[in-house]
C-alpha cells in the first residue's frame, strides 16, 4: 500500500528558479545600499551582529520581494580573505598549546556530522519525497557550491540542493545570534570589541595583515584548499600571529564593510526566486536547520564538559552555519574563536572529500530505496 511523504512532495520547480542573477552596476549598487540601510538600522537597534544580520535579512526579503539584486563573486572574496585574516588573528602564540585538548572536540564533530546527516537526508528523502542524490547532497552540511556541483554530477536538482543550503545558513546565522542574547544572556556585539580604526593600525601590520589576504588566496587554490577565500587568509594570518610577529586585526571599518558584502552575497542568492513559487523549500529548508541546531546543541550540552571545552564554544563549532558566520560570532564573544574556525575548516574538508565518495558506497546499498509515492 503506497502512501505520501509525510509533509507531502514538493512542487516541481520551473526553468528559471536558480538562475543566477548577473552582476551589473545597478544591481551591485542596489543590493550595496539596501544591506547599508539594514545594517545600519539594525546596530541602530542594538542587534547582535547588526551590519551582517541587518544586510542578510534585509537583502533577503528584498530579493524574495522581486529586487534583482547582485554581489559580484570577486567583491565577495576580497571581503571574505578581510574576515580570514580577522579569524586568523585569534590564533595566537599561546594558543599551540591548547590544540591537543581540542582531538576530544574533533571526535564529537565527527559523530555529529555522522548522526545530523544521517537525519537531514533522511527527512529530505522520506519526509518530502526528494530523489536520493538530491536529498544526500541538501543533508551534507559543506559548502553550497561545492555541494550543488558534486550533487549535480550524480543527477541531483542542483537547484533544490542550493535552495536548502543558503536556506539552513540563513536561518542558522539569523537564529544563532539571538539564542546566545535571549537564552544564554549572552550579547553578541556587533564588531569584535578590540578592533581598532583604520587610523590607528600601524603601517607594518597593515601591510602584514594586507599580504595575508593577497597571498592567501592563490597559494590555497594552488594547494586545492576548500573555501579558499577564506583558508589561506585566515591560515597566513594565524602562522603570522602565532609567530607573534603582530598581534593587530582588521580595522573595524573594513570589518563593518566585509560584513555588509558578506550579508548582502548570502542574501542576493534569493533574487529571482519569489516567496510565492519558492516557499515550500523555504519551508523545508529551514526545517532543516532546526534539525541541525537541535543536534548542535544537544552534542555540545552532553560532551562540551566531557572534552574539556566550552558549551557555547563547541555549540559554534558544530553548528553549520557557516565559517565566516560562526566565527565571526565566537571571536565577538571571545569564545574560544580558534577552536571552532578550525572544527568548521575540518568539517568542510572532511564533507568536500568524503561525501560524494559516501554517496557511491550509500547509493549501492540505502538511498535506492524507493521513497513512498514519489512521482
Amino acid at each position: 500500500m503506497s502512501r505520501t511523504p509525510f509533509f507531502g512532495p514538493l512542487p516541481a520547480l520551473t526553468d528559471d528558479i536558480g538562475q543566477p542573477v548577473r552582476p551589473t552596476f545597478a544591481r551591485t549598487a542596489a543590493g550595496l545600499g539596501i544591506g547599508i540601510v539594514g545594517g545600519a538600522l539594525f546596530a541602530w537597534a542594538g542587534a547582535p551582529l547588526a551590519w551582517m544580520l541587518g544586510a542578510l535579512i534585509s537583502v533577503t526579503a528584498a530579493s524574495l520581494a522581486g529586487a534583482r539584486v547582485a554581489i559580484p563573486s570577486p567583491l565577495r572574496t576580497v571581503m571574505v580573505a578581510v574576515l580570514g585574516v580577522m579569524l586568523g588573528s585569534a590564533f595566537t602564540p599561546e594558543i599551540a598549546g591548547h590544540i591537543p585538548a581540542w582531538s576530544g572536540a574533533v571526535l564529537v564533530l565527527l559523530g555529529f556530522l555522522v548522526v545530523t546527516m544521517a537525519l537531514a537526508v533522511a527527512f529530505f528523502r522520506f519526509g518530502v519525497g526528494m530523489d536520493r542524490a538530491t536529498a544526500y547532497f541538501s543533508g551534507a552540511p559543506g559548502g553550497i557550491t561545492e555541494m550543488a556541483l558534486a550533487g549535480e554530477s550524480h543527477g541531483a536538482d542542483s537547484r533544490v540542493i542550493t535552495l536548502m543550503h543558503a536556506t539552513r545558513i540563513l536561518v542558522i546565522v539569523a537564529v544563532i545570534p539571538f539564542y546566545f542574547r535571549v537564552v544564554g544572556g549572552i550579547d553578541v556585539p556587533t564588531l569584535p570589541p578590540d578592533a581598532a580604526s583604520l587610523l590607528d593600525t600601524p603601517v607594518f601590520d597593515g601591510v602584514l595583515m594586507a599580504g595575508c589576504a593577497v597571498l592567501g588566496y592563490p597559494l590555497a587554490r594552488l594547494l586545492r584548499l576548500p573555501a579558499a577565500a577564506l583558508i589561506g587568509p585566515m591560515l597566513l594570518s594565524a602562522g603570522v600571529h602565532m609567530a607573534g610577529w603582530t598581534a593587530a586585526s582588521p580595522p573595524f571599518e573594513l570589518l563593518a564593510a566585509a560584513q555588509v558584502v558578506v550579508g548582502a552575497a548570502l542574501g542576493a542568492r534569493f533574487a529571482g526566486v519569489t516567496l510565492r513559487r519558492v516557499w515550500p523549500y523555504l519551508l523545508i529548508g529551514a526545517a532543516s536547520a532546526v534539525i541541525m541546531m537541535a543536534v548542535s546543541w544537544l552534542a555540545a550540552i552532553l560532551f562540551a564538559e566531557r572534552v574539556g571545552v566550552d558549551p557555547m564554544g563547541l555549540l559554534l563549532a558544530l553548528v553549520p552555519g557557516g565559517l565566516v558566520e560562526m566565527g565571526l560570532i565566537a571571536l565577538s564573544l571571545g569564545i574560544d574563536t580558534a577552536m571552532v574556525s578550525t572544527l568548521h575548516v575540518l568539517r568542510i574538508a572532511l564533507i568536500m572529500l568524503a561525501a560524494p565518495l559516501a554517496f557511491i558506497l550509500l547509493d549501492r546499498h540505502l538511498l535506492r530505496h524507493r521513497p513512498p509515492n514519489r512521482p
